[in-house]
């Protein structure tokens, strides 16, 4: 591994991913620390990273391309043992991603996506109706009532899982996504998820459904692309992990940026600009994704200027691409649904382009647009600058999103 002697050390915390990003982007490729003093390459501009996601030359797979997990240096308690060790269509590469990527893609083609519109609709209704028995001018917490439930649970309605199910494997997805995690949690982490996952296959296959899960498990014997268990057990996980905490931190931020930016939300609200406007400024300016572990050079690879020896792990930062000053000006970090250009790679780039992008957007405009027109007057219930980041590097959001749904009582 090249040699860098004072790695910057990402904060486990993600106390400010901006800065952070601005700060590394200015560097270029550099060498991060890593939980467990893992050194990984960072990368923060968008032509360094629409490279390396296109580049055949890199891929996710650690177990057969990142020397030392295959040497045993990467510890199994290791705090991001969960983002290495899973054998998925997320970490496949080559032929095996696509033979994967085929037979998970059936179940996210545009028919079928848009056929989950009146799910979406009877969620979304379901959690505003709870939401709207608070009080008037009471504080709720939007993440934790609407945000967290609606991609959550619909996802697990994709899958086939009960709620009490998914209700319990939740909790070991908010950790794993936590970069402050002890080796110990992350351990549990690992042993839980799959537990979880294992546990609704075997449910499925006694008793089969109209769902994911069903679907991927018939497709064991067809065509000679049978996945083997550990492939089913971490790609079901990698659709429920992914389908949901993404979304989740889209929804918050996509409230939090409307509800900091009235005059773009006036925009929408009155015709303007259209909610799919909104969608992709959210992704652009707070992508819901920040970093994600982790790909490997399979050859040596220059990005950027800089050589990548092969063999070293790279972590691409998304919530970098958006806000790069060289893609979109000066004005990178203003939040504008008017801005004519809003591109932005927050649904990846290239083979691992995601899979649900339609889903995601599906949930967001009928999410978003419904929430705004059952309760017009909502607000803040906090100033913006007290609203906690999520723990993490991993993900971007907040830890709870306080909001009065109507307004605070006159005074008698």
């Amino acid at each position: 591994m090249q040699e860098n002697k004072c790695p910057f050390a990402l904060d486990t915390l993600g106390r400010d991913l901006h800065g952070e990003a601005a700060r590394l982007r200015a560097e270029g490729p550099v060498q991060v620390e890593l939980p467990g003093r893992v050194r990984a390459w960072s990368l923060n501009s968008y032509e360094s990273i629409k490279q390396v996601l296109s580049d055949p030359r890199v891929t996710k797979n650690a177990r057969n391309h990142w020397p030392a997990f295959i040497n045993g240096e990467i510890a199994p308690d290791w705090e991001m043992i969960s983002w290495i060790a899973m054998d998925n269509m997320v970490t496949a590469y080559g032929k095996n991603h696509v033979r994967l990527r085929r037979l998970v893609g059936k179940a996210f083609s545009p028919r079928r996506t848009e056929s989950l519109r009146p799910r979406v609709i009877e969620l979304t209704d379901e959690l505003l109706d709870g939401m709207a028995t608070a009080g008037p001018g009471e504080i709720v917490d939007l993440r934790e009532k609407f945000a967290y439930p609606l991609p959550a649970r619909l996802v697990a309605d994709l899958i086939g899982m009960s709620e009490t199910a998914r209700a319990r494997t939740a909790k070991v997805i908010d950790m794993m996504v936590d970069t402050t995690v002890t080796p110990e949690q992350a351990q549990a982490v690992l042993a839980g998820w799959r537990s979880a996952m294992l546990e609704l296959i075997e449910e499925k296959r006694r008793n089969p459904g109209e769902d994911i899960t069903s679907d991927l498990i018939a497709a064991r014997d067809e065509d000679g692309s049978a996945l083997s268990e550990q492939e089913l057990t971490d790609t079901i996980f990698a659709i429920l992990g992914a389908g949901s905490e993404t979304t989740i931190n889209f929804l918050d931020n996509a409230v939090t940026a409307l509800l900091t930016h009235p005059e773009q939300l006036d925009l929408v609200l009155s015709g303007q600009r259209s909610w799919d406007d909104v969608t992709d400024e959210v992704l652009r300016t707070e992508s819901p994704l920040a970093h994600l572990p982790l790909r490997y050079a399979v050859e040596d690879v220059e990005v950027d200027g800089v050589v990548i020896p092969k063999g070293d792990p790279i972590l691409v930062n998304y919530s970098a691409v958006g806000r790069d000053p060289a893609l979109h000006g000066s004005d990178a970090d203003v939040f504008d649904i008017s801005r004519p250009d809003k591109e932005h790679l927050s649904f990846g780039h290239g083979p691992h382009y995601c899979l649900g992008a339609g889903v995601a957007r599906l949930i967001a405009e009928t999410g978003l647009s419904r929430l705004f027109a059952r309760f017009p007057d909502l607000s803040l219930g906090v100033p913006p600058e007290e609203l906690q980041p999520l723990p993490t590097f991993i993900m971007n959001g907040h830890r709870t999103l306080p909001v009065r749904l109507t307004k605070v009582p006159a005074a008698v």
